[in-house]
């Protein structure tokens, strides 16, 4: 085993003050909640309009206030809460039958809140959704059971794991229920600006007709495939790897209503119910190139490389499924959300920002990114005025960033840490990794209610990720430190900064710590 020193680098630097930072913290967290909390005080204070400042339905020269692009989780859930303030919304949709997709298939109970705070609750029903109450982790034949800190909450409290596009459906239906809202299925090719500001969008309908609608607000949420997300920001997608996906039929998994992941050589295999009879398995295989399916090379690694770090339990029923041929794949995006400010237009969910599916974070966000929107613009009543419009999306853009921030972080890192490495001190991590979560109390309970949407404070995840490498500092220097030891929990230190540090970086340190600093959360005027 190699420990040969690296170069010494600015993680080893910034590894030093995150050490003494981190201690420092923890003795003040508890003084500092207000402060922390202080740039979700607008959104409070919006949320707490009376009833007489609900939007009614405004006349203006056009007969639509909003123009959706796509009607997935994101593009469908604004449709109906737009719709139920009042707005008359237009959403185009490319495709309006059933998606078959192997991901977006677990909301966290984060986002179940968010759905019924948006009154879409019934989504869930009648689609064999099942209710999920935490997870399970495997490692090196052990095990450990994580639950989500649901004391507190009503016992229909959890998350919910369902077919995709069953769900997708249920909420396509309830939006198109509202008389205020028009679906189409057609193509948007273009955004249609005058003088910088976009007033519509060109889109091609079903039977080929090409035709322009216009709105003041155009909102863009057409998926991780957008087409018109880098007329709206500055994209930077990475694939860090690819999800290959299968169905076991008939089987119990060893937890009950539990996700489980499995931290195998390379990256994490995942398990959860999607149905009354079926298990999703998602295999992640790093980089961008995956064994082919066509020739039989992806059905040969699964069984060799794959099958044999499978638990027992799921191992015949995970064969089967290999061997009934239905295997799919998926590239796993990662996209921080880097805002272009343009009057007239938003960028919301995947085609805004992405995280590693790992998590099953992305419903989450973009439900939490809904209900700010909505309580943001309740005010607003006329939407014709493109410089306020554009002041409020700014502030939109600034008071999202605590929570979605946290989970893109949470989701990065979490991979990072659980896929396999010949880095002695990224081993080290991934071990000290799961040993803390297996020690329960809140070295168990602070990770899992941020992984779960229920806490997402950007402090405390950074708190606990730093508690996690100390904790494998102090199993390196106990009963005995020897100089080795003592320099691999250096690296250990340096490895975890060179993991999150970045991250921290790409999403924004201001934004995502300090918000309240930011001149755009000044822009829109307080409620009182």
């Amino acid at each position: 085993m190699d420990l040969q020193s690296p170069p010494v680098n600015y993680y080893l630097l910034a590894s030093a003050f995150t050490f003494i930072l981190a201690f420092n913290l923890l003795y003040i967290l508890r003084s500092n909640v207000k402060r922390r909390r202080k740039s979700n005080d607008f959104q409070r204070k919006i949320s707490n309009v009376s009833g007489a400042g609900r939007l009614q339905r405004t006349e203006s020269d056009g007969t639509t206030d909003v123009i959706i692009v796509g009607a997935g989780v994101a593009g469908a859930a604004l449709a109906f809460t737009l719709a139920k303030e009042g707005r008359r919304v237009h959403v185009i949709e490319r495709d309006l039958t059933e998606p078959d997709r192997i991901v977006g298939e677990l909301l966290q109970p984060g986002g179940y809140l968010k759905l019924i705070e948006l009154g879409l609750e019934d989504c869930v029903d009648g689609i064999e959704a099942q209710q999920v109450f935490g997870y399970a982790i495997y490692m090196d034949g052990r095990n450990t059971k994580l639950s989500y800190p649901l004391e507190k909450f009503e016992s229909d409290i959890s998350g919910r794991s369902f077919h995709n596009g069953r769900f997708i459906q249920r909420m396509r239906e309830k939006a198109a229920s509202l008389p205020n809202v028009k679906l189409e299925q057609g193509t948007v090719t273009s955004l249609l600006e005058e003088n910088g500001t976009v007033k519509g969008v060109c889109y091609k309908t079903k039977d080929g007709q090409i035709l322009t609608a216009h709105a003041p607000l155009t909102i863009v949420c057409d998926g991780c495939f957008s087409n018109l997300r880098r007329a709206l920001c500055k994209p930077q997608v990475e694939v860090p790897s690819s999800f290959v996906g299968l169905v076991l039929e008939n089987i119990n998994l060893p937890y009950a209503n539990h996700g489980h992941v499995i931290l195998a050589d390379p990256s994490p295999i995942l398990f959860y119910p999607i149905s009354n009879t079926e298990v999703r398995c998602l295999v992640d295989v790093p980089g961008q190139k995956v064994p082919s399916i066509a020739n039989g090379e992806m059905a040969n690694y699964l069984k060799t490389a794959v099958a044999p770090q499978i638990p027992h339990e799921l191992y015949d029923a995970f064969v089967a499924a290999v061997d009934k041929g239905n295997i799919r794949t998926m590239p796993n995006r990662s996209m921080p959300a880097v805002p272009q400010s343009t009057p007239g237009a938003l960028l919301m969910g995947d085609a805004f920002n992405m995280r590693h599916p790992l998590t099953g974070g992305g419903m989450t966000v973009a439900l939490s990114d809904i209900v700010l929107l909505r309580d943001l613009l309740r005010p607003l009543h006329n939407l014709n005025d493109a410089a306020t419009l554009c002041n409020y999306l700014e502030c939109f853009y600034t008071l999202r960033k605590p929570v979605s921030s946290t989970i893109n972080t949470l989701a990065g890192a979490l991979y990072k840490v659980f896929c396999a490495s010949p880095d002695p001190a990224r081993k080290e991590m991934r071990k000290a990794c799961f040993d803390y979560l297996s020690l329960g109390g809140m070295c168990s309970e602070g990770p899992i209610s941020l992984l779960s949407g229920l806490n997402p404070r950007p402090l405390v995840l950074f708190l606990h990720f730093f508690a996690v490498a100390i904790y494998g500092v102090g199993r390196l220097l106990i009963p005995f430190p020897s100089p080795k030891r003592l320099w691999l929990g250096a690296r250990l230190i340096s490895s975890a900064s060179g993991i999150i540090f970045p991250i921290i970086k790409s999403e924004g340190v201001r934004q995502m710590f300090f918000p309240a600093t930011v001149p755009a959360y000044y822009k829109a005027p307080k409620v009182d």
